[in-house]
């Protein structure tokens, strides 16, 4: 599926309401932007797709261990 849209002088753009609705994007959603080679990707950041990524790097380095050792070498 294409959908076009206009940025605004303001750099806006409004994201159409059947795609709103699938994503379950409502006012205050905040949105994430990814860059993947010459496209930008929104990924609306909610709840489904928190909890969608919980566990995602189970089994590899601790990403709260890798913080708290950037914390102290950089004294937090």
């Amino acid at each position: 599926m294409a959908t076009n849209a206009t940025v605004t002088s303001k750099g806006q753009v409004v994201i159409p309401a059947e795609l709103r609705k699938k994503y379950g994007i409502k006012a205050g959603t905040q949105l994430a932007f990814i860059e993947e080679g010459n496209m930008i990707i929104l990924q609306p950041i909610t709840e489904e797709v928190i909890r969608s990524t919980r566990g995602i790097s189970k089994g590899g380095p601790s990403l709260v261990k890798m913080l708290r050792e950037m914390r102290k070498a950089e004294d937090w």
